[in-house]
């Protein structure tokens, strides 16, 4: 037996001696250690670092923002917009911004997830962004980490389904005329439940209000209302996602000769005098909604607007 040997040797005895001693002299606190690290997952007592989700800050107070982008042919559908709009996300809820979190360094963490997949030619992409463990409702630190991931959706350009889509208001809860609602969580309770209430009624979607009693959103994406020549959506002022494609239809519609594109409130009782509702997001594109309660609409100018925007992007 070599020297080494023998010195690792009694390193491990010396090591065992060592750690008997402790439980000797201290059971109280090697005990107290190990159940103080501890926790019950679906009725089954473990150790805490078991489950990742114990300290996870998103996961306990929903400490997180996010972005969902469309990648097409290995591009990233208006990155520069969703970029702008997660830093914006990020300081207005006090997050560290790491240095390295540039617009070229996202693309390429998204891009080469989704290549490794090969899922590069046409997929959706959600990065999250969360504050890292530690605190209670106060954080040990504004630092973060964030989570990619990446799934294939079909080939093709945005398109109308002609397929009815009805909807109706959703009134159990509202959403808060402030800032935070425009920007996108991952606390999204009222979106959920109100999903919930559409699949139990046979809805497609629900129409979602402000404390002012006034239609702001869809549950997925904004939402549009066309009166004769005056296309209209509420101003984010009102409590509605500050959406990315939003902002393209909003760019588009004022190219159109003779209609006037307003941002405005809309209430209920304007929904039943529109010519035409359609919701809007970067993965849909556009969702024509052809019933509200009694009132059919049409969807002639959807298809005009979806043509538009797809004239702009290089599939």
């Amino acid at each position: 037996m070599g020297k080494s040997d023998i010195r690792s040797q009694t390193c491990n005895w010396f090591g065992l001696v060592i750690l008997l001693f402790i439980v000797y002299i201290c059971p109280d606190l090697i005990g107290t250690f190990f159940l103080n690290n501890m926790i019950n997952f679906n009725g089954s007592i473990v150790a805490t670092d078991t489950n990742l989700l114990t300290h996870n800050r998103a996961f306990l107070y929903g400490d997180a923002v996010f972005e969902t982008v469309r990648i097409v042919n290995s591009k990233i559908l208006f990155l520069e917009d969703h970029y702008f709009r997660l830093m914006s996300s990020m300081r207005i809820v006090r997050m560290e911004i790491p240095m390295n979190f540039t617009m070229e360094y996202l693309e390429e963490q998204i891009l080469t997830l989704a290549k490794t997949k090969n899922i590069e030619s046409s997929s959706r992409a959600r990065i999250t962004v969360y504050r890292n463990d530690g605190g209670y409702y106060l954080p040990h630190s504004n630092t973060v980490s964030y989570l990619i991931a990446v799934e294939g959706l079909e080939n093709a350009p945005y398109s109308i389904v002609q397929k009815k889509y009805v909807v109706d208001l959703y009134t159990d809860f509202y959403v808060a005329k402030q800032q935070l609602s425009s920007i996108k969580t991952t606390n999204k309770l009222l979106n959920i439940t109100a999903s919930i209430y559409a699949s139990e009624n046979d809805l497609d979607n629900c129409l979602l209000l402000n404390d002012s009693k006034n239609v702001v959103e869809a549950l997925q994406g904004n939402i549009f209302l066309l009166n004769g020549k005056k296309l209209i959506t509420p101003p984010v002022s009102e409590g509605c996602l500050n959406g990315v494609m939003r902002k393209q239809i909003l760019s588009l519609a004022r190219t159109i000769e003779n209609l006037e594109v307003i941002e405005e409130v809309i209430s209920p009782f304007d929904l039943q005098k529109s010519d035409e509702l359609f919701i809007t997001n970067v993965i849909k594109g556009i969702q024509p909604i052809t019933k509200y309660r009694k009132k059919e609409f049409t969807i002639d100018f959807s298809q005009q607007i979806v043509q538009k925007l797809n004239d702009i992007i290089e599939w």
